[in-house]
C-alpha cells in the first residue's frame, strides 16, 4: 500500500463515518416528521447512541486525516515517499480498528483499545516526520 492509497482510504472512511450518522436522518426529515433545521452540531438530539458513536468516530477522524494528507503529500514532494508507503498499511488498519469500536460501544476496555490504536496512529505519524526531517 502506498502512502497515497492508504490517503484515499482514510478519506473513504471518514466519508463513511459521516454517511452512517447523516442517512439515518433522512427519511425523518423527507416525510416531515423532524424539520431539517433540527439537527445542529453541539446540541442534544434524539438520533440514538449509534448516531452519536459515529458523529464522534467521524470527527476523531476528521481531526487526523489533515496531518495524515500532508505527510503523505510533503514526503511526495520531497521524493521521499518510500517512507510513507513504508507504514502506510499499519496506519490505516489501527484507524479502521479504531474507528470500528468506536461504533462497537463505550465501556472501559474498547475506550482503552480505541485509544491505543489512536496512539498507534500518532506514533507512526511521529516516525515518518522523524524520518522525513532526518
Amino acid at each position: 500500500m502506498t502512502g497515497f492509497s492508504a490517503l484515499l482510504l482514510f478519506a473513504a472512511l471518514t466519508l463513511l463515518l459521516m454517511l452512517l450518522y447523516t442517512l439515518g436522518r433522512l427519511p425523518p426529515v423527507l416525510m416531515g416528521k423532524k424539520p431539517a433545521n433540527s439537527w445542529t452540531r453541539g446540541m442534544p438530539n434524539d438520533d440514538g447512541a449509534f448516531a452519536l458513536r459515529a458523529q464522534h468516530a467521524h470527527a476523531n477522524a476528521l481531526e487526523s486525516l489533515p496531518v495524515f494528507a500532508v505527510i503523505v503529500l510533503v514526503a511526495a514532494a520531497m521524493g521521499k515517499a518510500a517512507v510513507v508507503d513504508q507504514v502506510a498499511c499499519w496506519i490505516i488498519a489501527a484507524r479502521v480498528g479504531q474507528s470500528a469500536i468506536h461504533l462497537a460501544g463505550t465501556s472501559h476496555w474498547l475506550v482503552f483499545i480505541r485509544a491505543n490504536l489512536f496512539l498507534v496512529q500518532i506514533g507512526l505519524f511521529g516516525y515518518c516526520l522523524f524520518k522525513l526531517l532526518a
